[in-house]
């Protein structure tokens, strides 16, 4: 069984990816964090002229085994990743270790941007998870704070403006809510409650 879950930055889309895999005892990949890891790679060229070539390089070279996700955290790890994740050359770099764990014989949960529509168009059960724009600062925020360190909320707020609007117009075009994907939208829900839904929902998608 593969379990695809998409959706904005800071949606809840992790937390309830990872949620799916433990309650169907599924492996999962947190897609985002090899963009991040990518764009870590890459962080000091981002305004050199090459710094697509290096980020395509980078992803080709990248051990996805070897991702470490506390390095990882922060706006700024964000907009790296939004920034070569909008370059065919890495997108298809990584494309095949995201399919390649998609396919395992046990089945796999993936979250990320486009993974009910180009990394596993076939899922048995798709979800798409929103929340307003504001409702995700806040929690990135307290997540990040959580970890002991200091956020500028209007930093915060104005960074998942901005990768929403990168995240909408990039020219690969994946992050869209697949036609056959279940909108989950959590803005109101708690966390409790947001996975509980996602489970009813993938639960349905089983029985049918």
């Amino acid at each position: 069984m593969i379990i695809a879950v998409d959706g904005p930055a800071a949606s809840g889309k992790g937390t309830i990816a990872a949620a799916l895999a433990r309650h169907f005892s599924l492996p999962h990949l947190d897609t985002g964090l090899l963009y991040r890891a990518v764009g870590r790679e890459v962080r000091a060229y981002v305004d050199l002229p090459d710094f697509e070539e290096r980020a395509v390089a980078a992803a080709r070279a990248l051990d996805a085994d070897a991702v470490e996700p506390e390095f990882l955290l922060g706006a700024d790890m964000g907009t790296l990743a939004s920034r070569v994740a909008v370059f065919p050359g890495v997108r298809a770099a990584l494309f095949e270790a995201q399919r390649s764990f998609a396919t395992r014989p046990q089945g796999a949960v993936l979250d990320g941007r486009d993974i009910g529509t180009v990394i596993a168009p076939d899922a048995d059960a798709k979800l798409f998870i929103v929340a307003e724009s504001g409702v995700r600062a806040e929690r990135r925020a307290l997540q990040i704070e959580s970890r002991g360190i200091v956020v500028d909320r209007d930093a915060m707020r104005a960074d998942i403006v901005s990768r929403d609007e990168r995240d909408a117009t990039a020219p690969h075009g994946g992050f869209r809510r697949a036609e056959d994907a279940h909108l989950l939208d959590t803005t109101s829900l708690d966390i409790e409650a947001a996975i509980k839904a996602a489970i009813a929902i993938v639960e349905a998608a089983i029985a049918r």
